[in-house]
């Protein structure tokens, strides 16, 4: 299937993830240092994980859910819901080789 070149570009995983994971934190009244201590992770690492500096492994990403008391299904599922609707459509992506 060819691509629609004027179409909006994607938004990338790891920055739907962190943005779903910020916004169930913060729903719940947390504090980033809190959840991180309880996921087993610094603050410093959860932070970038929640701006989508950084792409979170499945053991992180699990982590984190459960020091959320989120289950892990479920993140991913508004993850996905969060992808299928487009939210979070961003500019070009540039990689450095």
């Amino acid at each position: 299937m060819p691509l629609a070149r004027d179409a909006a570009p994607e938004p990338l995983w790891r920055e739907v993830v962190g943005r779903r994971i910020r916004a169930v934190r913060r729903e719940r009244g947390e504090r980033l240092a809190d959840t991180a201590e309880r996921a087993g992770m610094s603050p410093q690492y959860l932070s970038e994980v929640e701006r989508g500096r950084k792409d979170p492994s499945s053991e992180i990403l699990a982590a984190v859910a459960g020091a959320l008391g989120v289950p892990l299904r479920d993140l991913i599922g508004l993850v996905h819901a969060d992808l299928a609707r487009g939210a979070g459509s961003r500019g070009p992506v540039l990689l450095a080789a």
